[in-house]
């Protein structure tokens, strides 16, 4: 088993005990060379670790019931996959926010580095947030965006089947487990299964059967907003997930939209409360796109199909750019092997990442 692999099986395990949240499972891991030692602790040195006393002896109890081995072989007949803080595929992102989720558990297609916005509001949306939904969510995922929300009734649903109908990804933010029991809304089991299908993500905190249990749904929020830019909310009454969901956003620094509505609406009263405190208004995506600067935008997604993978990689993507250079050049600066120079400028062009212009001549793909 490699060490990777280890980690992630006992820090899974770790997490089967909900009173381990970010706080104390930080402090595990600052303590303890790895998850295995502190899984296994006795109750001192869990207490030394910063561990409070009756959570220490109450974990011990509870830690004859986790079977670290069938929780993995359970991930794996759901087909859920877990990332720890220092993988690869963990959203850089969202691992700036305050206390982010020490495991996150996923299905479908893991992406480290994309331009998100989250889109939420209310469940019981009136047919102009039905039309805005589907035409601002569009747009936006025409334009690169990944949309990000909660697979929620409502506008979240909505936004998720936008952005496939647009041939665009999505993110759903769980506040249960990923195993299908207890996917939620049970209505959105279907919808849960084509994001997944159509290249989307699913993602939770939570480990495979954990119940959608009410207080999960606030916590749920900060990653919708902590994997985000900026957070667009399309309708919502005064005191709702969504509003909680910009409240988190304000608090990561991202951007909060709000779509303007009718003044005799309650589901816009929300959304018009939040542009009254400096959301900023949108009534056409132009408007988040021009807010996030969208060449920048543009320059980030592009920009990531260029991450080196390999040190042969970095050292090609080092001394290549808009001016053509031939592979003789190369070999000289970079002082590669002209077979491994060769062969990693072939998946170099593979992955989009260099262009061969003819006559060997090698640039930079725009």
């Amino acid at each position: 088993m490699s060490e990777n692999i280890e980690a992630i099986k006992y820090s899974v395990a770790l997490n089967h005990f909900p009173k381990f949240g970010p706080v104390r499972f930080k402090r595990l891991t600052q303590y303890f060379p790895t998850p295995k030692e502190a899984f296994f602790a006795p109750v001192k040195e869990l207490m030394a670790a910063g561990i409070e006393e009756n959570i220490a002896y109450e974990f011990q109890a509870v830690r004859l019931n986790i079977n670290p081995e069938k929780i993995m072989e359970r991930m794996e007949k759901e087909g859920v996959r877990a990332m720890l803080l220092d993988d690869n595929d963990y959203s850089s992102r969202l691992l700036k926010i305050y206390n982010p989720p020490p495991v996150i558990y996923y299905k479908g297609e893991a992406k480290a580095e994309e331009l998100c916005i989250g889109i939420v509001g209310t469940r019981k949306f009136s047919a102009y947030g039905k039309q805005t939904t589907d035409q601002l969510t569009k747009e936006l995922a025409r334009n690169g965006l990944t949309i990000v929300s909660g697979l929620a009734l409502g506008i979240d649903a909505l936004a998720h089947f936008a952005t496939l109908e647009a041939d665009g990804r999505t993110i759903a933010v769980l506040g249960s487990g990923l195993d299908r029991q207890n996917i939620y809304p049970a209505s959105n089991r279907y919808l849960a299964e084509k994001i997944i299908a159509e290249g989307g993500q699913l993602i939770s905190e939570y480990p495979c059967g954990t119940q959608p249990l009410k207080h999960h749904f606030p916590q749920r929020n900060r990653i919708v907003s902590g994997l985000s830019v900026g957070v667009l909310v399309i309708e919502a009454a005064e005191k709702s997930g969504a509003i909680i969901t910009s409240k988190f956003a304000l608090e990561q620094n991202r951007e909060v939209f709000a779509v303007p509505g009718s003044i005799f609406s309650t589901v816009s009263a929300g959304t018009n409360q939040l542009i009254k405190e400096g959301a900023i208004p949108v009534t056409a995506a132009n408007d988040i796109l021009t807010a996030l600067d969208l060449s920048a935008a543009t320059f980030y997604i592009e920009s990531k199909k260029i991450i080196p993978e390999t040190d042969e990689e970095k050292t090609i993507l080092s001394f290549l750019n808009s001016e053509a250079r031939h592979i003789d050049e190369l070999s000289r600066l970079t002082r590669l092997q002209p077979s491994a120079l060769s062969s990693t400028l072939m998946i170099m062009e593979m992955k989009g990442m260099v262009k061969n212009l003819g006559g060997m001549q090698y640039v930079l793909s725009s």
